[in-house]
């Protein structure tokens, strides 16, 4: 009977004598592992590309927009655009206020209706020192005739300037001056008397006086005429008081400050007529 001899360990052939198993290379199961890793790899890289290829075309969203980097990064490298501070823009609105249109006065269709003007309360308008006054009678012999008492008259009494309604010859006389080119302005009036005197203010009461020469008196006996609101009517402005104007106040004539009041209007209108005498 041979006596068989058990096979001794392969990891250690030298001591037996045994040979190791050759038939297969080392390593092969590792290889095909790593060989289908990397087909695995190359298809996903070939279905990626593809697939940006065919998105190409798509917007890509305004909060973050892939961009290439600067010449200064390395090639080929794709960066995120940073958002503004203020987000996305809404639609329709505009980083900025746009300027202004010139706009052009268009003419009017022939169809247009005007529009109607605005309706104002009536105001009292302080007298116009730019127009002209109504034209009065010739220089000589001029009777002044109030507004409101249109049958009295300005008439001498007593040195003083009275509302009167004349009935005699000899009042007639008085309430008959001669209008003169004004003694401080030519474009004014001043009224001179039958004895040579003039009316003249003097503590805002209107009087007849000689004249003295002096600059005060021929500026006290000087009225520049403006428009009243009583129509053929004049206003008598103080040249040296400006804004003061003679009225009647109990049928004295004064000088006083202009008023926006129906009375006042009344009392201040006079026409210069034909003279009495």
């Amino acid at each position: 009977m041979s006596e068989e001899k058990s096979r001794p360990s392969q990891d250690r052939p030298w001591e037996s004598g045994w040979a190791p198993d050759t038939s297969r290379a080392p390593g092969t199961r590792r290889l095909w592992l790593a060989g289908a890793l990397a087909v695995a790899t190359v298809t996903a890289c070939v279905t990626a590309i593809t697939v940006m290829d065919s998105r190409s075309g798509e917007p890509a969203p305004s909060a973050a927009q892939p961009s290439t980097l600067s010449s200064s990064a390395p090639g080929g490298l794709i960066s995120f655009a940073t958002p503004s501070e203020k987000g996305t823009d809404r639609p329709g609105k505009e980083h900025g206020r746009p300027s202004p249109t010139p706009t052009t006065s268009a003419s009017p269709s022939p169809d247009a209706k005007p529009e109607p003007a605005e309706k104002k309360k009536p105001t009292s308008p302080a007298p116009d020192r730019t127009s002209k006054p109504p034209k009065p009678p010739a220089p000589h012999g001029t009777s002044i005739r109030s507004v409101n008492y249109p049958d009295r008259y300005w008439q001498i009494s007593g040195g003083y300037v009275t509302l009167a309604a004349p009935g005699s010859a000899s009042d007639r006389s008085d309430a008959t001056f001669e209008r003169v080119a004004g003694l401080a302005d030519s474009s004014c009036y001043s009224f001179a008397t039958a004895d040579g005197g003039y009316l003249r203010h003097r503590s805002f009461v209107l009087r007849a006086e000689r004249n003295d020469g002096s600059s005060l008196f021929g500026k006290d006996a000087t009225f520049c005429p403006r428009p009243a609101s009583h129509s053929g009517a004049v206003m008598l402005e103080s040249v040296n008081y400006p804004g003061r104007f003679l009225r009647h106040r109990n049928f004295q004539l004064r000088l006083e400050p202009y008023q926006h009041d129906g009375l006042y209007r009344a009392d201040s209108a006079f026409r210069l007529v034909a003279g009495l005498d």
